[in-house]
């Protein structure tokens, strides 16, 4: 079963890629616009995402560029796009882009590349880690590894030490963690301490150093290994 998010503001193009892809097994969620789609993009797993570059509100290069910078989210997007050129090509691809189709396109070779993107992700995932100083975290399931003792984490202590992993060694705006973990309707008190709490137990209870570093008043980000705040 492979799961597609589709952002696309031309109805009948989405309805027609229903029609198309439903039927091959696919199963499929859409936005119509760019701010949804980075909201159901974030909040969601995916295999992949269909994303028109000429959307409301955010256009698609953008929602591209934020969801590989601001979120660390390396789900495959396809670009479909009106625009044929050269440089337009290559502007979606700069911004994070795994591949780029121009309308009209073959529903065929769209699902022909849909698979092919799946397929080189899903290879890049095998036995897929992260390393940080004496930290290995699996991509795919909430565990870790510190100096050869196995870490078991909550889902959501996993997304953000893949967060903070990912972005290292810079920091990751507290108003970041908020949207990756709530999207826009965040909870009325500050959870997301109480997480990052879970997540320094997780990962520095008895081990004689930390690595969570709190950034005060903007965030926290990945210390190399010193006792952190």
């Amino acid at each position: 079963m492979t799961r597609v998010l589709i952002v696309e503001d031309n109805p009948e193009l989405v309805g027609c890629l229903y029609a198309f892809l439903e039927p091959l097994g696919y199963v499929l969620d859409d936005a119509r616009d760019g701010l949804t789609g980075l909201r159901t993009a974030t909040q969601n797993d995916y295999d992949a995402v269909l994303l028109d570059v000429t959307l409301p509100q955010l256009d698609g290069l953008a929602l591209c560029r934020r969801l590989r910078q601001e979120f660390q989210n390396p789900v495959p997007v396809l670009m479909l796009t009106a625009q044929a050129s050269v440089d337009d090509r290559v502007r979606g691809l700069a911004q994070g882009a795994d591949d780029y189709l121009v309308k009209p396109f073959s529903l065929q070779e769209l699902h022909a590349r849909i698979q092919a993107m799946v397929r080189r992700a899903q290879c890049r995932l095998v036995q897929g880690s992260l390393v940080w100083e004496d930290l290995t975290v699996d991509t795919q399931l909430p565990q870790a590894w510190r100096q050869g003792q196995h870490i078991s984490l909550t889902p959501t202590t996993h997304k953000l030490l893949l967060c903070l992993m990912r972005t290292a060694p810079a920091v990751v705006r507290k108003q970041e963690m908020v949207y990756l973990l709530w999207g826009d309707e965040p909870p009325a008190s500050d959870a997301l301490r109480t997480h990052i709490h879970d997540l320094r137990q997780q990962i520095g209870r008895n081990f004689s150093s930390a690595l969570i570093k709190t950034v005060h008043g903007i965030g926290w980000s990945l210390d190399r290994g010193q006792d952190a705040a």
